[in-house]
């Protein structure tokens, strides 16, 4: 491998040997998605070689290339680059990942890849054996073997990783075999017993292990164990491949036969033992199976039969599917324990939460599963979960069941990789989408069954005294498990109760389901039995938390509910949880049972202290609201933020910087969203504090996903008969709907909320809220194609500014009003506006506020005739919203950055800006982005001679912008229609921070 002297180079270290990891210094790296890891193990691999981009893109998708694979793969690089040497700059070449003739190579020193390590030590080992260094050499191979750290490139994807992924597990396993002949030279043959016993169960058709462990044996006084290896081996072979023991596996039966004296052990007295480590304890987390389980027997042994029985080297998934109730869990818990002995490494188990209004997140069940397969920590990333998760699962024989799933999408994260595991799934719908499932319908009990479960439950004794009355109540519950069980606990806990009594009860069709339904009385007792078992603040706890409908809370909002310090929190919480009455499957992290929230609700209800709970919830609001405004401070530093309708008595979360700030945005939009929601019908006091929230939402989370559910409660705010009389709060909640609507380019709706909130805010006093809502109205105008209704808004929010004395806000609104310039083909103010914002921006340091004036003033210049020099500040925007982790900004500056050399006539270029943007804009899913790049690359593509895929982007483009209903879908039309037409300067202009 090429050597470096670079600082950056010298600093890295990288691990292909297991899990592909890298580290400056002492720090680790985020290498990005398993695609972006691919990219990186086919440098490493090709130790300082250039490799094609041909290569690297056969090597990640094979002969499923997807049609923007060139683009990804620049993306993959740039943004490896910026891992790598975060501290180069645009100008500066890169020294570490280096761009070739047509492809790239890598330069780190050798000692910086632990596969390059490895085999300098194997290299090292091989020499002192030479010289006859038997002890020397056995070391050193130890400690090239200590190098690995699992499967080799886990998780890495494409053709190129499986085939180095079977080289380097093939040399690991040759490494190991002569590490453990050197041990038996030395006279470490009982150390290399349970390895050899290992690696041959793992390889049984490689005869040299089965000879070592043969020897190894006989050594260690194990003759008879030594000969039942050769007599396994041998019965392996000729049934699997017809053949005979080869010549040393015979050779070496046949001397331990004559106890060839030659076979003793050297008379070389082995080192101190070093201590093993802890052994890996498999996990056992099936719930308990059920002591009164009948009937299903066909059903139960076929289950069985499938799932010990696998098929090639597909994963044996099963999905259980029926209607709630109807026994699905119970059967797959019963199956599961019976199958323990056949899946020695042990049982993972899961409840997905499929059937409520909250799923599991896939993300937080691998956190969980990783925990408990020994994993120190889980990585941040889904897609990085997945991959370690199926590397450990790799090597092992495991049943996992994932109940009560919701969706495939859901359960796909959390398939392993490889044969040998099993899968169970129970859902209420039949997941034909899973790839490969064994799909079984599992149908209500037959009478027979339900009434040896009924019996099972009640009493023999009382079901035989009044058999067709049993029978009555079974065919009245439909013969479905739950329904059965409801009913026979009613009768079992009533000894008082005849089953006749309960039979007529059922009988009556107009109070059956009310009788049978889950959640009705005999739930409330079954939860009763737990709660009444808490003591008065546990229960308090247990009913407080239970306000916000939240997938789950973490341990900050439980202080926060419950109004106690954090130390006092998390011991009730803990409390409740040893009590079987809330869970914790990640640290810091409680969530109830769906039923026990519900339970936990209806002593709210029956309680009816309002007043204790408006006081938690609002403590609730005060640190989310709090915390937001500590995250937008971080992530647009000296802007103006709008005023609070509440003062919050919180300090909130203290969040370091951006990207601190924007992984607590993402980690607790559920929460956020959860705690407004539990404000509905609440008084002002509750409701200030909620439109709070969703005010600065509106400018913080970029999720279009999430606009339809903030859209939603914006609504319910305007709506809410404790707004009415509020102009303040009614004027926040307009503003924030019309940002709502922008987002998803509702932009008649836009217009019509921005308005409102415009006429409720007094014109004559400048404020923040009356600033940006002028500014989102005057971005309105200018997508709708009136830039000379756009600027009296521009102006209006200006004068605004200027009395807040906020020079970021100001340099920001300048750069948006030189947009309405350029529409009203007055250039030379235009000019001056976005180079006077620019200047501004730079001067006060703001890297956000100077990232989005750079933008503008390269689109003016662009606009204006100057695509060279726009060129150069969108470059410069490009770079600091990768710095700021803006995706959709980064999309926006390549789009308009290839526009520009289009203009310029950098045909290439401009097709590999636009590209890489469509790539980003995919990925994140922003619709307009997709339209601005997808246009840019037809016409490019045109230009290049490819008018196949030149008029299909353009086709694309033109079906994006009519859908979102903006000016540019002309332009594109015409360019369709003539082939050579340019496009006019596009008018629209994303969502911008006043």
């Amino acid at each position: 491998m090429e050597h470096q002297d670079t600082r950056s180079a010298a600093a890295l270290r990288f691990q292909v040997l297991g899990p592909v990891q890298a580290w400056r210094g002492d720090a680790p790296l985020a290498l990005g998605s398993p695609q972006q890891q691919a990219v990186l193990v086919a440098l490493l691999l090709s130790e300082g070689r250039p490799v094609t981009t041909d290569d690297l893109v056969d090597g990640i998708w094979g002969d499923r290339t997807p049609p923007q694979a060139v683009a990804a793969l620049r993306t993959y690089v740039s943004r490896l680059r910026s891992v790598l040497e975060p501290n180069r700059t645009a100008r500066k070449p890169s020294e570490v990942l280096v761009s070739m003739t047509d492809g790239y190579a890598l330069r780190i020193p050798a000692d910086a890849l632990d596969a390059s390590v490895f085999e300098q030590r194997v290299a090292e080992a091989s020499a002192v054996r030479a010289d006859g260094g038997l002890r020397p050499a056995h070391d050193t191979l130890v400690a090239a073997l200590d190098l690995w750290r699992g499967r080799p490139l886990a998780g890495v994807p494409g053709p190129y990783a499986e085939t180095q992924r079977g080289r380097l597990s093939e040399r690991q396993l040759a490494v190991a075999e002569e590490r453990c002949a050197l041990a038996l030279e030395i006279g470490l043959h009982a150390d290399v017993v349970a390895e050899l016993n290992a690696l041959s169960a793992a390889n049984p058709l490689r005869e040299r292990l089965r000879e070592l462990l043969m020897l190894a044996l006989y050594r260690s006084g194990r003759q008879a164990e030594s000969l039942g290896v050769y007599a396994d081996t041998r019965k392996l072979l000729i049934d699997e491949l017809g053949v005979e023991p080869g010549g040393g596996l015979s050779t070496m039966h046949a001397r331990i036969l004559a106890g060839d004296p030659e076979l003793l052990a050297p008379s070389a007295a082995p080192p101190k033992a070093v201590e093993e480590p802890a052994a890996f304890v498999p996990p056992a987390q099936l719930p308990a199976d059920v002591s009164d389980f009948s009937g299903r027997s066909k059903m139960v042994s076929e289950l069985r039969d499938v799932l010990r029985a696998g098929s090639g080297q597909a994963v044996v998934v099963t999905s259980l599917a029926g209607i709630g109730g109807v026994g699905k869990t119970t059967l797959a818990v019963h199956v599961a324990h019976s199958l323990r002995p056949d899946f020695p490494d042990g049982q993972l188990y899961v409840d997905l939460r499929g059937a409520g209004a909250s799923p599991a997140d896939p993300a937080v069940v691998l956190g969980d599963f990783l925990h408990a397969l020994g994993a120190p920590d889980a990585p941040d990333s889904l897609e990085q979960r997945a991959a370690l998760y199926r590397s450990l699962l790799a090597d092992k024989r495991m049943l996992i069941l994932l109940d009560n799933a919701r969706d495939a999408g859901q359960l796909r994260p959390l398939i392993p990789g490889v044969s040998g595991n099993a899968v169970m799934v129970t859902s209420r719908s039949r997941l034909a989408e899973l790839p490969g499932a064994h799909l079984v319908d599992i149908e209500e009990l037959t009478p027979d069954e339900a009434l040896a479960l009924f019996s099972a439950i009640v009493g023999a004794e009382r079901v035989g005294a009044e058999p067709e009355a049993a029978l009555q109540v079974v065919t009245s519950c439909g013969f479905l498990p739950l329904a059965v069980r409801i009913a026979a606990a009613r009768l079992a806990s009533r000894p008082r109760w005849s089953v006749s009594d309960l039979a007529r009860r059922l009988a009556d069709q107009r109070n059956r389901l009310q009788e049978l339904q889950l959640g009705n009385l005999a739930v409330e007792t079954t939860l009763g039995l737990g709660y009444a078992q808490l003591r008065p603040e546990e229960a308090r706890a247990f009913r407080l938390l239970a306000l916000v409908d939240s997938p789950d809370l973490p341990l900050p909002a439980v202080t926060a509910l419950l109004g106690t310090c954090e130390q006092e929190a998390e011991d009730l919480a803990e409390a409740l949880v040893e009590a079987n009455m809330l869970e914790c499957f990640t640290p810091g992290r409680y969530r109830y049972h769906d039923l026990l929230r519900l339970y936990a609700q209806r002593q709210n209800a029956k309680l009816g202290d309002v007043e204790q709970q408006h006081a938690a919830l609002l403590r609730l609001l005060d640190l989310l609201d709090a915390t937001m405004q500590n995250a937008q401070r971080v992530i647009e530093p000296d802007d103006l933020y709008v005023e609070p309708l509440h003062r919050s008595n919180s300090a909130g979360q203290s969040l370091a910087d951006s990207h601190a700030a924007r992984s607590w945005l993402r980690s607790e939009v559920s929460l956020l969203l959860s705690a407004v929601e539990a404000t509905a019908n609440a008084p002002l006091d509750l409701l200030r504090p909620a439109v709070d929230v969703l005010q600065t939402m509106a400018f913080l989370v970029e999720d279009p996903s999430l606009a339809p559910r903030i859209r939603t409660m914006l609504r319910a705010a305007a709506a809410s008969p404790a707004a009415g009389p509020d102009s303040a709060v009614l004027a926040s909640v307009h503003h924030a709907l019309g940002q709502i609507h922008r987002v998803v380019s509702e932009l008649p709706e836009a217009e019509e909320a921005l308005a409102r909130s415009l006429a409720l805010q007094p014109a004559d006093r400048a404020t923040t809220l009356l600033t940006v809502t002028a500014n989102a109205m005057a971005i309105v105008q200018i997508v709708a194609g009136r830039p000379a209704e756009a600027l009296p808004y521009y102006q209006q929010a200006q004068e605004a500014i200027r009395q807040l004395d906020s020079p970021v806000s100001e340099a920001r609104l300048l750069a948006n009003m030189a947009r309405a310039y350029v529409g009203l083909d007055r250039h030379a103010e235009a000019l001056e506006s976005a180079r006077a914002a620019v200047a501004a921006a730079r001067a006060s340091g703001n890297m956000p506020g100077l990232a989005d004036t750079l933008y503008q003033l390269g689109v003016v210049l662009r606009s204006t005739g100057s695509p060279g020099e726009a060129a150069v500040h969108l470059r410069e925007a490009h770079q600091l919203y990768r710095q700021q982790q803006h995706p959709i900004w980064e999309g926006y500056s390549l789009a308009r950055l290839a526009a520009c050399l289009l203009a310029d006539g950098q045909f290439p270029a401009a097709a590999e800006a636009a590209e890489e943007s469509l790539s980003i804009a995919q990925e994140i899913e922003a619709a307009y982005c997709q339209g601005m790049a997808n246009a840019a690359l037809g016409e490019a593509l045109l230009e290049l001679g490819q008018p196949s895929r030149g008029l299909a982007c353009l086709q694309e483009a033109l079906t994006v912008f009519t859908r979102l209903g903006v000016p540019e879908a002309q332009p594109v039309q015409d360019l369709i229609a003539s082939r050579h037409t340019e496009p006019s300067p596009p008018l629209f202009l994303p969502p911008v921070a006043p």
